[in-house]
């Protein structure tokens, strides 16, 4: 899915198919639901901070396959697993730990 704010903190999310052929290894957020967000983005909407998807059989982390994948654009990744919620920097020199405060 994809995690909207206000470049400060994320206010909302917006639930996106995953659109790539092998979904248990891999995401691809559905692209119509990317230009939606980016629309309403420019209609001012809150800003697309970011991403988030699960980790059904793994851990709260950036696998190999998200590490490889990433576009290093400074984006936000929430990671779901186990009950646990990780939030993570894709930085151009990989992912960087994020601190956070549930509100």
């Amino acid at each position: 899915g994809i995690l909207l704010g206000d470049g400060r903190s994320i206010t909302a999310l917006a639930r996106a198919g995953n659109v790539h052929p092998r979904p248990e290894r891999h995401f691809e957020i559905d692209p119509q639901a990317l230009i939606g967000a980016y629309r309403a983005a420019r209609a001012g909407g809150p800003q697309v901070a970011g991403y988030y998807h699960s980790h059904p059989g793994g851990t709260a982390m950036p696998s190999a396959t998200d590490r490889r994948e990433a576009a290093h654009d400074g984006r936000i990744w929430a990671i779901i697993a186990g009950g646990v919620v990780t939030f993570w920097r894709d930085k151009a020199s990989g992912f960087e730990a994020l601190s956070y405060v549930a509100r």
